[in-house]
C-alpha cells in the first residue's frame, strides 16, 4: 500500500495529474493499492473539512481529472481508497448551513462547539473544527450511503475512514457493509502508553470486533513501539512476553495496516502540528521491519519519491514479494535486546536492526544492508 500524498500535497497545483503520471512507477514497484487524500469540496485546502460531499472538485484538482488518475492507476493492476471523512462537516458560508447534500441544524450533535446545532449527542469524540455529524438521523446515513456510491461509482475500490473514533462504531459498520469494499482501513489513534502497549492494542483489537472483523486498522501501536526502539536502541520493545511481536500485528496482523509515518504524524513547517515524526534518518531502517514482517505494510509517499530511500525501498518491497511475505506470515523473534532485533520470517528471510553484530549463519545470502538493518533470503 502507498500513501498517494503527503499533508501540503493540494499546494502542488493538480495532484490527480502527478498521481496518474506516476501510475506505472508505482505498479511496478510492487503497490496493490493507493491511499488518495479526500477528494470532495472542503474548508481546507487538505480536504478535511468536508463542504460539499456530492461535489468532487478540489485543490487536488477537478472531478475529471481524478477520474482520469484513478483509470490510470486501475490500468496498471493498483486499486484505489477515498479518504473518507464522515465524523464531521462544515457549511457553505456559515457554522452549519449544510449544502450538497442539504442537512438541516438537527444533522449535527446536540453537543457541538456551535450552539445552533439541534441533534442528539455525539457519539463519540468531538471534534472541535468542524460540526460533529449526528448519525443518529436516518436522513444523514441515506445520504452518506449515496456519497459512497457515488465514490465507487468515479472508480475508488475502498476506503480510509478519517478519525474513526469521533462516531459510533455501529454507525461506520452500516456504511461499510452497505458499500461493500474491496478494502477499508480506519484511523483509530488512541494515546499509546509505551510502557503498556497491550492495552492499546487490545483497543484496536476491541473496535474492530465491534466493527464485525472486516475493516482495518492502522497499527498505531506498531508506530509507537518501533519509533522508539530505533530512536534509543531500545530493541527489546519489538518483542512481546509470548515471544511475538509487540505490536498489532503480533494479536490481528491480518488486519493490520503497518507504517512509519503519515501526512498527520509528518512534521509540518510552521503549521503548530503536534507532530509525531519518524527520525528521518532511520526511514530504511523503519521500512526494513515493516516490509519484512506480517500485516499490509503502507508506504508514505515522501519517503519513496522524495528520499534517498526509494532505492531500499523498492528492494524491500521485492524481496517480500519474491519470497511470499504476506499480512500473515510467521515470525520467529531470535534477538531483541538493547541494540540488536533480529527475526526469522515464514524460515525464508532474516532481518536485523541495531548496531550489533548478527547474522543467520550458514544457508542464508545478504540481499541489502544498510545503516542498522539487513536482510537475509534463504539459498
Amino acid at each position: 500500500m502507498l500513501q498517494g500524498f503527503k499533508w501540503d500535497s493540494a499546494k502542488v497545483g493538480n495532484w490527480w495529474n502527478v498521481l496518474a503520471s506516476k501510475s506505472k512507477e508505482i505498479s511496478s514497484a510492487g503497490f496493490n493499492i493507493v491511499w488518495f487524500p479526500p477528494s470532495q469540496d472542503s474548508l481546507s485546502d487538505e480536504g478535511y473539512l468536508p463542504r460539499q460531499l456530492y461535489v468532487q472538485n478540489s485543490k487536488y484538482g477537478s472531478a475529471q481529472q481524478l477520474k482520469n488518475a484513478i483509470s490510470a492507476l486501475h490500468s496498471n493492476g493498483v486499486y484505489v481508497l477515498a479518504d473518507v471523512v464522515a465524523n464531521h462537516r462544515v457549511g457553505v458560508k456559515d457554522w452549519a448551513d449544510f449544502s450538497n447534500p442539504d442537512w438541516g441544524l438537527d444533522a449535527c450533535a446536540g453537543d457541538d462547539e456551535y450552539n445552533g446545532c439541534k441533534g442528539s449527542r455525539d457519539s463519540g469524540k468531538k471534534y472541535e473544527a468542524a460540526r460533529d455529524i449526528d448519525h443518529s438521523k436516518s436522513y444523514v446515513r441515506e445520504d452518506i450511503k449515496r456519497w459512497l456510491l457515488m465514490l465507487k461509482e468515479i472508480g475508488y475500490d475502498g476506503w480510509r475512514y478519517d478519525y474513526a473514533r469521533g462516531f459510533s462504531t455501529s454507525y461506520l459498520r452500516e456504511y461499510d457493509d452497505f458499500s461493500s469494499p474491496i478494502f477499508s482501513v480506519a484511523e483509530i489513534w488512541d494515546d499509546l502508553d509505551i510502557n503498556n502497549p497491550d492495552s492499546h492494542r487490545q483497543a484496536l483489537c476491541d473496535w474492530m470486533d465491534a466493527a464485525g472483523k472486516k475493516i482495518k486498522v492502522f497499527d498505531f501501536t506498531t508506530k509507537g513501539l518501533l519509533q522508539r526502539a530505533i530512536s534509543y536502541g531500545e530493541y527489546w520493545r519489538l518483542k512481546d512476553r509470548n515471544g511475538q511481536p509487540s505490536g498489532l500485528i503480533g494479536w490481528w496482523p491480518g488486519n493490520s495496516v503497518t507504517f512509519i509515518e503519515n501526512h498527520d504524524t509528518q512534521e509540518r513547517q510552521g503549521s503548530g502540528n503536534k507532530a509525531w515524526p519518524f527520525p528521518y534518518s532511520k526511514i530504511a531502517e523503519g521500512y526494513a521491519y515493516i516490509l519484512t514482517h506480517p500485516g499490509i505494510p503502507c508506504v508514505f509517499w515522501p519517503h519513496y519519491f522524495e528520499s534517498n530511500a526509494r532505492a531500499a525501498i523498492d528492494a524491500m518491497i521485492k524481496i517480500r514479494i519474491k519470497n511470499g511475505i504476506n499480512s500473515r506470515s510467521s515470525v520467529s523473534i531470535l534477538a531483541a535486546s538493547d541494540n540488536i532485533y533480529a527475526a526469522l520470517i515464514d524460515g525464508k528471510v532474516a532481518v536485523k536492526l541495531g548496531s550489533k553484530l548478527w547474522d543467520p549463519g550458514n544457508g542464508w545470502v545478504k540481499k541489502i544492508e544498510g545503516q542498522n538493518y539487513t536482510i537475509w533470503t534463504k539459498k
